[in-house]
């Protein structure tokens, strides 16, 4: 079997308020992310919906550093802090990504991984030692002694913009097709073929939830709603197991700049999904169960 690994930025399960939630406003089949503390419930495509936690026992806000490096590794980094660290990892998170990254966990067990988002040209002008300064996911990657993937493998549909329309990449006038969200999960599909495990970082939610801007929160709603349709309707659940999660909520509740405690959803659809959805809890549920999955 192959996972592939969808990590939404700033998703949480907010409430039945069409006021401040574009979930409960648009009511997608695929991302029902309202009803705050319901259980696990099933959701289109045989798919299942877990409440997970990701506060980690540790007062305040949760936060993308803290809450990305216990998704990508299953260690509570929050706890390892003492707090919720925003943005980039600091040098004690970058420590434990080296040693615990998901993606070098799956290349030490022999499996083929890939960090599918592109990247451009400018990274790859980057210093190394400025690359490891840079997101969860760069330092993930970097980990593993990965390569990264560039606009040429977007060209040839190796790979996905973090947008995964290309639009960013058309207004900066780079050569490339624009993609709907239906086809760019259809193309995500085909490429989890070729590969035991994929991760895709999309964070555009996050970015709407900042603004609190309502219009942009139900398009991000529909665009995933279409993406995940495209993808579900294409690939073979058969033997892929599909995962998304988030590191903590945000757009859910547009009525406050900032994130949330909310759980956030973790999404389960396809082969070991029974199995996942009774073992997962909080965030650092997620790496171990999946590497023990994957080889299984």
């Amino acid at each position: 079997m192959n996972v592939l690994f969808l990590f939404i930025d700033g998703l949480g399960l907010g409430s039945c308020d069409a006021d401040r939630n574009p979930f409960y406003r648009e009511r997608p089949a695929l991302l029902p992310c309202y009803e705050n503390g319901a259980a696990s419930r099933r959701i289109d495509h045989n798919g299942v919906l877990v409440p997970t936690d990701a506060t980690l026992g540790v007062e305040g806000l949760p936060q993308s550093a803290t809450g990305q490096t216990a998704l990508f590794t299953g260690l509570n980094a929050s706890r390892l802090l003492g707090r919720h660290l925003p943005g980039f990892p600091n040098e004690t998170l970058r420590a434990v990504l080296r040693d615990q990254s998901i993606l070098k966990k799956v290349k030490e067990s022999d499996r083929r991984g890939i960090f599918i988002n592109a990247y451009r040209p400018l990274f790859f002008k980057l210093k190394t030692a400025t690359r490891w300064r840079l997101s969860t996911t760069t330092v993930v990657n970097l980990a593993a002694g990965n390569r990264f993937c560039s606009i040429d493998d977007i060209r040839h549909r190796r790979s996905l913009y973090h947008d995964f329309t290309n639009d960013e990449l058309i207004k900066r006038r780079f050569p490339v097709e624009r993609l709907t969200p239906d086809e760019a999960g259809r193309i995500m599909a085909k490429l989890s073929e070729t590969y035991d495990f994929l991760l895709f970082e999309y964070f555009l939610t996050d970015r709407a939830g900042h603004a609190q801007d309502m219009e942009k929160g139900i398009r991000e709603v529909q665009r995933l709603q279409a993406f995940l349709a495209g993808l579900l309707d294409e690939i073979d659940l058969r033997r892929t197991l599909v995962l998304l999660t988030s590191d903590h909520g945000n757009m859910e509740d547009l009525s406050v700049r900032s994130h949330t405690r909310n759980r956030v959803p973790t999404l389960l659809w396809g082969a070991g999904s029974e199995v996942l959805q009774s073992r997962i809890h909080s965030i650092v549920d997620i790496a171990p169960n999946v590497l023990q999955l994957l080889n299984g």
